[in-house]
């Protein structure tokens, strides 16, 4: 029977066959998981480079700059004491001493360590902090995971190196600066954020893969300690986050203050 008679006869008329629109191929699952994981955080990102360029990152370009000073001025002889005084963080050395020094210590690129790794860290990591979760809060993150490593390396010493979460003694006279701490936390902060959940669970499972399998000494501990930090501070921040009610928790940033 032809489509014409099964229309008379009050049967359906089959119509065309649904399927994806010219030009846009069906998403396969990992690229739907990919968009629910990284869509929100990566719009925002692109939206704001392309309405306001450079102009969106000027604190990441300010900690960028910052690190390419601190590098020149401690690697001149000159200038090595200089950075060591204002910027360097030792466990050794008077508490008081470490928490003024801490916060520039984040923009002193580590002496062993190739300082483009540190520049990338600040551009890519701070860039995007900076733009989906404010400026205040990028340097909130960046002191508090900081700040949890340079504390972590005194209670680390303190515990020894006959337990697990200890350090040995000799660990005191490390110089602890460079922004991986931050970096780690601002990670982990950004993803609760946009509720990136998979990427937040694998930087947290890496860090402590980091400390077990490949860098079991204090600044992979360190790492640890700063995540420790921030996932205390997300949870806390989730519990004073005010609700309306019958308020389910979002799926995406919600807010971006500046």
């Amino acid at each position: 029977m032809s489509a014409a008679g099964a229309g008379q006869q009050g049967g359906p008329v089959p119509g065309p066959r649904e399927g994806p629109a010219p030009g846009r191929p069906e998403l396969s699952a990992l690229a739907r998981a990919a968009r629910r994981e990284w869509g929100p955080l990566l719009q925002t990102v692109r939206s704001s480079l392309v309405t306001a360029k450079l102009r969106a990152i000027p604190l990441t370009l300010t900690a960028v700059c910052l690190t390419l000073v601190f590098q020149f001025v401690q690697n001149q002889a000159w200038g090595y004491q200089t950075v060591q005084d204002i910027g360097s963080v030792q466990a050794w050395e008077h508490l008081w001493v470490a928490l003024l020094r801490t916060p520039l210590s984040l923009f002193v690129p580590a002496l062993d360590l190739p300082v483009w790794g540190a520049l990338a860290q600040i551009l890519v990591v701070f860039g995007i902090a900076e733009i989906c979760v404010g400026r205040r809060q990028t340097l909130l993150i960046a002191y508090v995971a900081t700040l949890a490593g340079t504390m972590y390396a005194r209670i680390g010493i303190w515990l020894g190196p006959v337990s697990p979460l200890g350090l040995p003694d000799s660990d005191k006279f490390v110089i602890d600066t460079g922004p991986s701490a931050a970096v780690v936390g601002l990670a982990v902060f950004v993803c609760w954020r946009y509720r990136a959940w998979f990427t937040c669970a694998a930087v947290a499972v890496a860090m402590v893969v980091e400390v077990v399998s490949i860098k079991n000494n204090l600044a992979g501990k360190e790492h640890v300690a700063a995540v420790l930090a921030v996932l205390v501070v997300c949870a806390l921040w989730e519990l004073g986050r005010p609700r309306g009610p019958g308020e389910a928790p979002r799926v995406s940033g919600w807010g971006r203050p500046r």
